[in-house]
């Protein structure tokens, strides 16, 4: 049976499955599927995906079950990606499959864990979620005999890597020449793919923060208003629903000003970049590489969602129970940190084992990897065995 070679409605400059620059550990192509539904089939089977379901995005999971975790704002960018992807028919498997795959190397408790074990990391090369999403697809899922990780394509792996230091750039570098890192220190930009994923993670992020947020009640729609990209949609939802101001009806108002105001970001972002395809007219992947970021939203666009961004940070993200949680969190994770370095027997075997290999730079390297592992419930657990104490609830 012949490969299957993907859409031939893809712009020339997209990225080509038929074309890729393949997988670290070649593979025969599969008979039914594309190079990235194979990639995007073995991310959402993979150990690292499903724990995404008890890892925080911004409410740890004991505090409502509705509130959004790392699976469900994956799914979101994976749709939002896709969706904008077709209008500018671009390759909308590749997009799913790094949407899916972006998080997986993020820590229990969000950004929260994030920076704790960043700063358990000070003095063994930092810690960084990107880079932890690119290792747990290299090295750090099981799955299969004759390799470590998931033998992506070059493309959704270097989609993964979002962010990379000069630093880990040229560490990436010495092992796999010209590869993944090879474009942050050439300054050189990723596929149109990987920078729709950047832009649809900003769009979901943002709008399911503020529902999340009215919804915990941490923040109003009172307080909205001083946000011009949310409440011109609030406003326009009003006019043409003036019942949605009645106070039964808030919940629905504030879906519908979400939802025109995803809209209006899309539908931003797609005619941005397709003026933006237009007037650099870029006639193979490879061009997008030395070219501008073409993916992207209008400068007004931009302005409103970084507004928007600022309104976040200051009224949600650093909210006091929001704070006193984060505290609590960073809190667990030190204290793991420091338990599993003294006593690396404390951790599953096969870290242990990887553990007690090498030298204390080693070590530290696979306690972080064990501790961003671990979805909430079971850092608490963990923490609660090794120290006799409960900081948070499951």
């Amino acid at each position: 049976m012949a490969a299957v070679t993907g859409h031939s409605t893809l712009v020339l400059c997209a990225s080509n499955p038929a074309k890729s620059r393949g997988r670290r550990y070649s593979e025969s192509p599969p008979p039914t599927r594309t190079e990235y539904q194979r990639d995007r089939d073995r991310i959402v089977h993979s150990t690292a995906f499903r724990r995404l379901v008890y890892k925080t995005q911004v409410f740890l999971n004991h505090e409502g079950d509705l509130f959004r975790t790392r699976l469900t704002h994956s799914l979101e960018v994976a749709q939002l990606g896709r969706s904008i992807a077709r209008s500018l028919q671009i390759n909308e498997d590749l997009v799913e499959a790094i949407s899916l795959a972006h998080d997986l190397g993020h820590t229990p408790f969000g950004h929260a864990g994030q920076d704790a074990l960043n700063g358990c990391m000070a003095d063994f090369g930092g810690f960084e979620h990107n880079l932890q999403s690119l290792r747990v697809v290299d090295q750090l899922e099981e799955r299969y005999p004759i390799y470590d990780g998931l033998n992506l394509t070059f493309e959704t792996r270097e989609g993964i890597l979002k962010h990379c230091s000069r630093t880990h750039a040229l560490q990436l570098e010495a092992v796999e020449p010209n590869g993944v890192g090879a474009r942050f220190l050439r300054n050189e930009r990723p596929s149109l793919e990987a920078q729709l994923c950047n832009l649809a993670d900003e769009i979901a992020y943002n709008a399911h923060d503020i529902d999340d947020g009215v919804r915990s009640g941490l923040i109003t729609l009172t307080q909205l208003q001083e946000v011009p990209l949310f409440d011109a949609y609030r406003l326009a939802a009003q006019m043409e629903h003036p019942d949605l101001a009645t106070p039964s009806m808030q919940r629905r108002l504030l879906y519908e000003a979400i939802r025109r105001m995803l809209s209006a970001q899309v539908y931003d972002v797609i005619d941005t970049t397709k003026a933006a395809l237009h007037e650099h007219a870029p006639a193979h992947p490879d061009e997008v590489r030395k070219l501008p970021v073409l993916v992207s939203f209008s400068g007004e666009m931009r302005e409103r969602s970084t507004t928007l961004k600022r309104f976040l940070f200051k009224h949600l993200y650093r909210h006091p129970r929001v704070m006193e949680t984060t505290g609590h969190a960073q809190e667990i994770v030190r204290d793991l940190f420091d338990a599993y370095m003294a006593r690396p027997e404390e951790m599953k075997a096969t870290f242990t084992a990887r553990a007690l290999e090498g030298d204390r730079y080693g070590r530290a390297r696979v306690v972080a990897d064990f501790i961003a592992g671990m979805t909430d419930r079971f850092a608490v657990r963990e923490h609660e065995r090794l120290t006799g104490r409960r900081l948070l609830q499951e």
